[in-house]
């Protein structure tokens, strides 16, 4: 019966436009849950999932590894280049200490006058036409424009780049068909030339950019080498990108789907903070994270056997009753809001900073432009994805 739960989570259209009764279903009736088709553990209860984040006998496959699929026989993995999100300890944890000298909370902020420009600029054209779909008109443009600029993508080179990126986002999703995988390896050989050219840019003519500081941070004579930089720019862009999109996107449909709180909101504007820890708790843009047992490891009374994977419904553990009350209500002035929606441990979201300046700048401008906000499509879809949960659209009327 999970088995059946699951795939109706993950493939059916009613299902994956309110997917949390059947979340709240499988972790009440089995929250540690062994798939009847293939080598996954299944986890929905916030501790049990945190757990599992945070334990390092749990972590990424690595080359040689022999990992199980969702879609058929296992498939040995190749190793080669790849992202701090997809490495372990010691090479995780070096890759991290030197992009996070480049990647500091001072850089974050840095942006914020740059943030608030370009939202004023979006809403200006939001506002002369009435409002529109917001996701192609302001959730898609803004965290593109933000990511390419703290990274130090030129403006002439955007455009080209933001397509391939999305193509490399789908690798996320669980059991990705043959032909996203095809597009992802095309795009991703795309991506990974012109970012390094783009390298050899900036080692020439440094600017007061990410890329130009990944460039020049260093632990002694530890550097980033040409491939683990263009690897965490492609991490950076990507997971900074799409993830933010859907947040703006969760955001603003789900308060217009509760009244009462964009009400409440409306009146004391001290709970936009609030607010957006509060979306990323209730619909968070981030679902899945998933871990790769090292050797068995006992998970709630489960053991979970070596070569096996672990799956975390970030979206199931964020409403667990066991630790926040009346977890299926929205509610904008919740004091503490524990919530995995950036993952725990060491893959910990480098980037949540930022999602959560972006998220506030942007409610704070639509606050403040537009007292009428009318939803002009009473189901809007929702992407067809389990990993990365976002809207394909959100016609709304603004004045």
């Amino acid at each position: 019966m999970s088995d059946e739960l699951l795939r109706r989570i993950v493939t059916d259209p009613g299902v994956i436009a309110d997917p949390y009764p059947l979340l709240r279903e499988l972790r009440e009736t089995s929250p540690v849950h062994k798939l009847g088709f293939a080598d996954y553990w299944i986890l929905s209860r916030f501790e049990d999932c945190r757990a599992v984040l945070r334990d390092q006998r749990l972590g990424k496959p690595g080359a040689g590894d022999l990992v199980p699929s969702l879609r058929g026989a296992p498939t040995r993995d190749a190793g080669g280049d790849r992202s701090m999100l997809f490495l372990n300890p010691p090479d995780h944890t070096r890759i991290r200490a030197l992009v996070s000298r480049a990647f500091t909370p001072r850089r974050v902020e840095q942006l914020r006058a740059s943030i608030e420009t370009m939202t004023a600029e979006l809403l200006d054209d939001l506002a002369a036409g009435g409002g529109d779909d917001l996701m192609a008109r302001l959730a898609f443009p803004l965290p593109a424009n933000v990511i390419s600029e703290l990274v130090g993508i030129p403006r002439s080179e955007r455009d080209w780049l933001r397509p391939l990126i999305l193509d490399l986002a789908a690798t996320l999703e669980p059991g990705r068909g043959a032909e996203d995988a095809e597009r992802a390896r095309v795009s991703r050989d795309k991506v990974r030339d012109y970012l390094a050219d783009l390298i050899d840019r900036r080692r020439a003519e440094p600017a007061d950019d990410l890329l130009s500081g990944m460039i020049a941070a260093a632990d002694g004579t530890d550097r980033l080498t040409q491939g683990e930089m263009v690897m965490s720019v492609i991490l950076i862009y990507g997971a900074g990108f799409e993830t933010t999109t859907n947040l703006i996107g969760n955001m603003v449909l789900t308060l217009l789907r509760n009244p009462d709180q964009f009400a409440r909101l409306r009146a004391d504007r001290s709970l936009v903070p609030a607010t957006v820890e509060e979306v990323l708790r209730y619909e968070p843009p981030v679902q899945v994270d998933s871990r790769y047992a090292f050797e068995d490891v006992e998970v709630a009374g489960h053991v979970v056997q070596k070569g096996f994977v672990v799956m975390t419904l970030l979206g199931a553990a964020n409403r667990d009753p066991a630790v926040i009350e009346d977890p299926d209500r929205f509610d904008v002035g919740r004091s503490e809001i524990p919530l995995l929606s950036f993952s725990s441990g060491i893959h910990y979201c480098l980037g949540a900073s930022l999602a959560r300046l972006e998220a506030q700048v942007v409610l704070a401008g639509l606050l403040d432009r537009f007292s009428t906000w009318t939803l002009l499509e009473e189901s809007p879809p929702w992407k067809p994805r389990l990993t990365l949960r976002g809207l394909a659209r959100l016609p709304v009327a603004l004045s």
